[in-house]
């Protein structure tokens, strides 16, 4: 049976970042992910996640000015100093938090950079957090995202995060392969999941249109989540999406793999 985490960056928004990890677990979920944890103390984190059961199972590494529409750093060239200092922060929190993989957003390509330049930054900046991350015993992760909800992000389809990780030539380098994002992409889900199955080290999900819950759009999850247990996919499926209504409202698709304790009724008042 596939193993779901919530990720508390887009489920609970209810309330506030902390408060979040009492109604993840009362909801079922024994594991948690986010984008990122850096506002807050990794101590403060930590509590929380041993207070309610939980474990983490992914964040990312410092993205740059995230408030200001940056999406990642890893492929700018004036940047790789600002990336190797973000690359040690992340494993300082990782060994708080107990975290075994952490995702490297390569980015919004910058304008006026050739693509040859772009790419052997980028995969310098991947070699050197690959090297930090194994020293730490950590995983690091690439994962492609759709051109359409960012515009110009540099890794936009699994072939090319693939070819990637081929140059990187490190074994701790993995796929992060986003259901949602692959689907508005290129489609051709479950015959590239089987594929590259021993490549991917962690999934996530939303439907489409719309990045919604499972069940509101074209995809066909009971198939893809019987298709995983075929194939013997053993890492965890984040849940990565924007809530139709309210996140409780929205769990009903989790029901057959999950035993909620909460309504939405119980939520803290924000």
């Amino acid at each position: 049976m596939p193993r779901f985490a919530a990720n508390l960056t887009m489920l609970f928004n209810e309330v506030a970042f902390l408060d979040r990890f009492a109604l993840a677990a009362q909801a079922g979920f024994d594991a948690v992910e986010f984008l990122f944890p850096y506002a807050y103390a990794a101590e403060d984190i930590r509590q929380r996640l041993d207070a309610h059961g939980l474990r983490l199972v992914l964040h990312n590494l410092p993205p740059g000015d995230w408030d200001a529409g940056e999406r990642g750093i890893a492929c700018h060239p004036d940047r790789v100093d600002e990336f190797r200092t973000g690359v040690a922060h992340s494993i300082a929190y990782a060994k708080v938090l107990g975290v075994g993989q952490l995702n490297c957003l390569a980015g919004r390509a910058p304008a006026g950079i050739a693509d040859d330049v772009l790419r052997r930054t980028l995969v310098t900046n991947l070699r050197f957090a690959a090297g930090a991350f194994r020293d730490a015993g950590l995983r690091l992760l690439v994962e492609p995202i759709n051109s359409f909800d960012i515009p110009g992000f540099y890794v936009n389809r699994t072939a090319q995060a693939l070819s990637l990780l081929d140059e990187v030539g490190v074994g701790n380098v993995y796929l992060q392969y986003d259901i949602y994002h692959a689907q508005r992409m290129e489609g051709e889900l479950a015959a590239t999941i089987a594929q590259q199955l021993p490549r991917i080290g962690h999934m996530q999900l939303a439907d489409n249109p719309g990045r919604h819950e499972p069940g509101t759009g074209e995809i066909n999850f009971p198939f893809l989540f019987d298709h995983l247990d075929r194939l013997g996919y053993s890492g965890w499926i984040g849940c990565e999406y924007k809530p139709t209504t309210t996140t409780i409202a929205g769990l009903g698709w989790l029901k057959p793999y999950l035993e909620p304790t909460t309504s939405a009724s119980d939520l803290p008042k924000p």
